[in-house]
């Protein structure tokens, strides 16, 4: 059996989604080919659980940063209320009212496993063993996301280990968690079950959090951890687990001689494209690589414009809102590309994915905060840039002072001296991630410095911290 689309989207995670909705606006026809469900790790197992596990230790960490209202908190997070608010987020991984929003749309869903076939061909491999082949007259369309990635650790595999997929599902509170990793994932989620009250220990084999980030980002969100209670073990990795069948408690054996023992352990240290069993090697691409991509995501190294990557399997940047960005610029591209139009980068029609190269927002939900948009002085320097940065502490905010009492916060900003525009941003403490879009919109649109001195922060706001950077800019 073989159907006919113009674009056959395989994933129907956020990117998945997007990109089938343009371009059906666009006048073309498409489906999602989905073997999970709708909405992808983001909805059910990452982001949305993740930070519903999250908000609620930081809501009561803010009543309790106030005097007067500190005296009317008396009592501790609910961990069987504040699972089951996340549930009613998640739905428990239900899908149907994401796949009843795609036949709102007019956007078949075809439930089974997608591989491409050749050229323009997806072979659906449904529950029962069935098989059904859709053709793509336009445009295949790859969104199939990434998995986590295991650390090479003894007994790792045998003992039922948390990735974020447990963590952000499981329906009890852990007595004892050892976390693996130091990036976003382990930060946030050591968090969230600190918050639970979990004893939690982390391992971090370097000597920083957040490696990626600027070092204060990193220092901050130690420094946070250390104050919930968790337990920071820097340059320290974990080199065997294994689970006690009678009692379930688990032991991690280090590579600095220390035994934990623990209930769980969750590895964050990384993830890796779901492409092993995609069929790239049918048309020349090697299975289990990550898909390069143009800037109208489509793939490179590949003849002719039929096969597009977005979202997390294309490496640019592995972040929800950003494999919603690359999808409207990909269905922008095969909209114009099928109406026999150049998808040309630069014009106003087909634009492109350009923001994320160096213009990337995102943000940590820990205590405190952080988020970041552009590139990091160290990265600035190494593409070549002049550049200069300047810190200021939002503790000495107005604003920030009277949101909350004790307010720590840090903001850093890296300024590119020969255009005079800014390049990156860091910010950290409560509320950072709603502070961070000024940021982005500022090195998005490129504003030079003398025109975003004229951008006044309303006082008393956390925002102010704007106006003390470029004072101490020299502005």
């Amino acid at each position: 059996m073989e159907d006919a689309y113009d674009v056959v989207v395989v994933g129907g995670g956020p990117g998945g989604e997007v990109v089938a909705d343009r371009t059906v606006r666009a006048g073309l026809t498409a489906v999602v080919v989905e073997a999970g469900a709708v909405g992808g790790e983001c909805s059910y197992r990452a982001c949305v659980p993740s930070k519903a596990l999250l908000r609620p230790g930081a809501a009561l960490e803010a009543a309790r940063s106030v005097d007067g209202a500190r005296q009317a908190v008396t009592g501790t997070l609910d961990a069987a209320a504040v699972l089951a608010r996340r549930d009613r987020f998640t739905a428990r991984g239900d899908d149907s009212g994401q796949a009843d929003w795609l036949t709102g749309a007019g956007i078949p869903l075809v439930r089974g496993h997608g591989r491409l076939a050749g050229a323009r061909r997806v072979d659906v491999t449904g529950a029962d063993g069935t098989v059904r082949t859709l053709r793509a007259r336009r445009a295949v369309v790859l969104s199939p996301g990434t998995e986590p990635a295991l650390p090479q650790v003894e007994g790792i595999d045998r003992i039922g280990v948390w990735t974020n997929r447990q963590a952000t599902t499981a329906d009890a509170v852990p007595g004892r968690l050892v976390v693996i990793g130091g990036g976003v994932v382990a930060c946030e989620l050591a968090t969230a079950w600190r918050s639970l009250g979990s004893a939690v220990t982390q391992l971090v084999r370097g000597r920083a959090l957040l490696t990626d980030w600027e070092p204060c980002a990193g220092e901050e969100v130690a420094r946070g951890l250390t104050g919930l209670g968790v337990t920071l073990r820097f340059g320290v990795s974990a080199t065997r687990v294994a689970r006690d069948e009678a009692t379930g408690a688990v032991t991690v054996e280090t590579d600095d001689g220390t035994v934990l023992a623990c209930d769980e352990v969750l590895a964050a240290v990384g993830r890796r494209p779901r492409t092993a069993d995609l069929g790239l090697d049918t048309v020349g691409l090697t299975a289990g690589d990550w898909l390069p991509v143009d800037d109208t995501c489509r793939v490179t190294g590949l003849d002719g414009d039929w096969l597009y990557a977005v979202g997390d399997v294309n490496h640019r940047a592995p972040l929800t809102h950003m494999a919603k960005y690359q999808a409207r610029a990909c269905a922008a591209a095969i909209a114009e590309r099928a109406a026999g139009r150049p998808a040309d980068p630069g014009g106003w029609r087909a634009w492109s994915a350009r923001a994320d190269h160096a213009a990337v927002p995102q943000a940590v939900f820990t205590r405190p905060e952080a988020a970041s948009v552009g590139l990091t002085e160290r990265a600035a320097r190494a593409a070549g840039l002049t550049v200069r940065a300047v810190e200021y502490r939002t503790d000495d905010v107005a604003g920030a002072a009277l949101h909350a009492d004790g307010y720590r916060g840090h903001a850093k900003l890296v300024v590119d001296e020969t255009r005079g525009v800014v390049v990156g941003c860091t910010l950290t403490g409560p509320m950072a991630s709603e502070l961070i879009h000024t940021a982005t919109v500022a090195v998005v649109g490129e504003v030079p410095l003398e025109r975003l001195r004229h951008a006044v922060p309303a006082f008393p706001t956390v925002s102010e911290v704007w106006l003390r950077l470029l004072e101490a800019y020299g502005l």
